[in-house]
């Protein structure tokens, strides 16, 4: 069997157990059950003018090999082009990019010198698979460096529109670069067909099949594979006498008879003040809700050194605060508002515990809270879903309330719904939501994309495809 060789911008630390469900354990065990390399940066940041090199670490049938970004590097290539450019435009935020030539150059350079590094790692049967927007051209430099293995990419972030792409600097050579793969998978249908578009409209290609592109003197294979959860390991974590004990706790804590809970990174495509405001609309428009239901909010930090980021922490603090001023009571707090992280087994318990489960990004790749919500619920009095359009989950969970984040009024109304809906149709709801997410889990995942990615090698005219 081919060893697998996983490029992530981060990398799992292997030696630990990591708890149950999330995307690390599904690619640690692909790589425990056929040997291999997890490849990325280490998280450090060293001088400038420090030595970059590779640390390699065994862990049983596993690898890791890391290497440190220095300082310019963090800038330019992390908070700079993967973060202030390509995060925002893949996520129809034009107006919060950042375009600087230097951040381009550096994003173009670490992905040579991981290239480089990364090359020297490699059996000519490994079977590469590259994870999302930081490394769009690392297989263009691994084929200049002569490298023939498969290699795949999956993109983790939606896929814009033409028109947005075209706004992306250098989107040209992004989209060249996406060819020298042999597979590159999108989270939905949607996103798939954003890329298709751009390349027969904007760089003269080809359609020889369904699922096949011809474009810059290369094919590719590019189909969706929509992400997932392990249902069976969250749904565990839920419905153990700790979490129960949690529950309760939580229940006696709080006055309310109801709560609405969401849980996202702290970042602008999340869609939080519009939810906040969509909260108190609710109380605004159905009184009965004052006193009767909470709203608890879970948005642990991230990229605390964007500008962006800071700035909707400030809108988000303030909107809860002004709500619980406007509000709140002696023995009544409408928003709970918890700027943290949360371990995965409480999230469970929390999950479990809800009446609603509010998912409204403005835009998102798939959305895995919207799934282990949907995992966490009680079968015989389970809670509803409240799930934006725009969430690459929405394509698959049509049972959920679907509704346009943009809209305060539309996503206070179905609140109300959800709170009040009855338990027959609540269970038929839920009983097809979790058909769904258990359909398209991270095992179905992870083992249809590397199917593909082992039939996906395509002849090419040009192998720098650059």
């Amino acid at each position: 069997m081919s060893r697998l060789v996983i490029v992530s911008n981060r990398v799992a630390d292997v030696s630990k157990s990591v708890q149950a469900g999330g995307l690390a354990v599904a690619l640690a065990d692909a790589l425990r059950e056929r040997g291999g390399i997890w490849f990325g940066w280490d998280g450090t940041i060293v001088a400038d003018d420090v030595a970059i090199n590779v640390t390699v670490n065994q862990h049983d049938e596993v690898e890791t090999a890391t290497l440190p970004l220095n300082q310019r590097d963090y800038d330019e290539y992390y908070v700079g082009f993967s973060n202030n450019v390509l995060w925002p435009s893949f996520h129809y935020r034009l107006d919060l990019g950042v375009i600087d030539s230097k951040s381009i150059e550096g994003y173009r350079r670490v992905n040579q010198r991981f290239a480089q590094s990364l090359a020297a790692l490699l059996k000519p049967d490994d079977l590469v698979w590259v994870h999302d927007y930081h490394f769009i051209p690392l297989a263009a430099e691994l084929r200049a460096l002569g490298v023939k293995n498969r290699i795949g990419f999956f993109l983790h972030i939606p896929f814009p529109p033409p028109d947005i792409f075209l706004a992306v600097p250098e989107q040209m050579w992004l989209a060249r670069a996406l060819f020298s793969y042999d597979l590159v998978g999108f989270q939905t249908a949607s996103d798939t067909s954003n890329f298709i578009r751009y390349v027969l409209e904007r760089a003269e290609g080809e359609q020889p099949s369904e699922t096949e592109l011809r474009a810059f003197g290369c094919t590719t294979s590019v189909e969706p594979f929509p992400i997932g959860i392990d249902v069976d390991a969250f749904r565990a974590m839920a419905n153990t006498p700790k979490a129960e004990e949690q529950i309760q706790r939580i229940h006696r804590r709080s006055m309310a008879s109801s709560q609405i809970i969401g849980v996202d990174r702290l970042d602008y495509s999340k869609g939080l003040p519009d939810r906040l405001r969509a909260f108190r609309r609710l109380l605004e428009l159905y009184p009965e809700n004052r006193k009767a239901v909470t709203l608890m909010q879970i948005s642990p930090p991230t990229r605390e050194d964007v500008a962006a980021y800071s700035d909707i922490r400030q809108e988000l603090e303030g909107l809860s605060g002004a709500i619980n001023g406007e509000y709140s009571d002696f023995d009544w707090t409408p928003v709970r508002y918890i700027h943290r992280a949360i371990p995965r087994d409480t999230l469970a318990a929390l999950f479990r515990g809800s009446n609603v489960g509010l998912v409204t990004p403005l835009r998102d790749g798939m959305n895995l809270v919207a799934k282990e919500y949907v995992a966490a619920q009680d079968e015989d009095n389970p809670g509803v879903l409240v799930l934006s359009r725009f969430a690459g989950a929405a394509e698959d969970l049509v049972e959920a309330i679907l509704v346009n984040p943009y809209d305060t009024d539309e996503v206070a109304l179905a609140l109300q719904r959800a709170l009040t809906m009855r338990i027959e149709e609540r269970r038929e709801r839920h009983q097809a939501l979790i058909g769904r997410v258990r359909e398209h889990d991270v095992t179905n995942w992870r083992e249809s994309f590397l199917d593909k990615l082992r039939k996906s090698r395509h002849p090419r005219a040009d192998e720098t495809a650059r």
